[in-house]
């Protein structure tokens, strides 16, 4: 098959259906319409510092699109939470530019999933569509970040949160390989949350009972809404929640109102939102995204402070969602060791970095090395703490098992 690669400055350059027919995973954040969201809405762009820079290729013959991969040039570190600062920190003091790096990744989303996204008219052993191989595809979307990066004079090329199978394609173009970890939520056949809690040990599940009934005891009742049943006045409340958040820690938020009210109606079913109410007002709310069996926690905010509503609006309600509506697995968000004993397990992610400079390179490769056992490390010693009674059927994997 001839194939022709581009670079793309606007995912709206690409057919809706044709991007989405690449994507199998029911993924809710590699969706034509959640990239087109946040291209059209100002949350990525030259302003935001996130250039959309996407690889595509296609059968040269018949124009179909047979691969892709989503890209940003970054002209920062910000909202990819596979941190690098340091790095961009040795190359200013050596007086080199890390700035523009080439990133791909779903802008603000801390999700491992599909990265390369091949055609299914594809098999993997190459039959179907033309004559070239899912594997193959893979290997030429890995060379050509390569290239991509250095037309764009990035100072290297980075993919984060990735899958086995993307990772293995990228780490054979030479890129490094990086171990970070998350806590997810595994649904075991769980048919109401006190059977979840059986799961815990006595002193554990009194805790986490306890923090419910905290939350009870103030009044507060939730409400579970679709995201496109949410009126414009409501979204504000709820946006002014979480960017209550945001600006507590001294950031801006990523998104916006327009954001999340287009991505709600492009996307029905996808976006969930579990409203705290005290006397029928507001006072807290939690945004997820649901798909392809999963439950994403992506933002919270309150308008008070409240004992023990955080754990309630971003983790109880969110298992409690996934036992009732049978999902599979809960990700609650990057970072917070407080996970383990709401019954979150520690499981390695990976990313793929590779840098121009070839001291750079080296020096990293080292670095990479020493803190993929310093998080192997890490996991074997955070599964310790999980509130599970020894007998439980409940284990802690080492890898995500199903990531879409």
């Amino acid at each position: 098959m001839p194939l022709k690669a581009a670079v793309i400055d606007r995912i709206a350059e690409v057919d809706a259906h044709d991007w989405d027919a690449l994507d199998r995973s029911g993924h809710p954040f590699l969706k034509h319409a959640f990239l087109d969201a946040l291209e059209a809405t100002g949350c990525v762009g030259v302003d935001s510092g996130w250039i959309p820079a996407h690889l595509v290729i296609r059968d040269s013959r018949s124009g179909q699109l047979v691969a892709a991969v989503p890209q940003y040039l970054k002209t920062h570190s910000w909202g990819e939470f596979v941190f690098d600062w340091s790095w961009a920190q040795s190359y200013q003091r050596s007086g080199l530019e890390y700035y523009p790096k080439q990133l791909s990744a779903i802008p603000f989303t801390p999700v491992t999933g599909p990265r390369f996204l091949v055609t299914t008219g594809l098999q993997a052993d190459g039959t179907g569509v033309g004559d070239v191989s899912q594997h193959e595809l893979r290997d030429q979307l890995a060379a050509l970040l390569l290239e991509s990066a250095r037309h764009a004079s990035a100072s290297g090329a980075h993919v984060n949160f990735t899958l086995d199978e993307d990772q293995a394609a990228l780490e054979r173009a030479g890129f490094m390989r990086r171990h970070d970890c998350r806590f997810l939520w595994h649904n075991r056949g769980f048919a109401t949350f006190d059977d979840f809690l059986a799961t815990f040990r006595a002193d554990k599940r009194k805790k986490a009972k306890r923090e419910r009934r905290k939350v009870e005891e103030s009044g507060i009742v939730f409400r579970t809404l679709a995201g496109e049943d949410i009126d414009p006045g409501l979204w504000q409340t709820i946006f002014g929640f979480s960017e209550r958040t945001f600006l507590r820690h001294g950031n801006g938020h990523y998104l916006n109102v327009e954001f999340l009210l287009r991505v709600s109606a492009a996307l029905p079913g996808s976006v969930v939102v579990k409203v705290a109410e005290r006397a029928g007002a507001p006072v807290a709310a939690t945004i997820f995204f649901a798909g392809g069996g999963w439950l994403y926690g992506r933002y919270w905010g309150s308008a008070t402070q409240e004992d023990s509503l955080h754990f309630e609006a971003c983790y109880y309600q969110g298992i409690e969602h996934c036992i009732d509506h049978g999902l599979q697995f809960f990700d609650p968000g990057t970072q917070g060791e407080h996970k383990l004993a709401r019954g979150f397990e520690p499981t390695r992610t990976t990313s793929a970095h590779w840098l121009e400079h070839a001291g750079f390179r080296a020096a990293v490769a080292r670095y990479l090395e020493r803190e993929r056992e310093a998080v192997d490390d890490y996991i074997a010693a955070a599964r310790r703490h999980l509130p599970f009674q020894r007998t439980s059927t409940t284990t802690a994997a080492d890898d995500d098992p199903v990531a879409p």
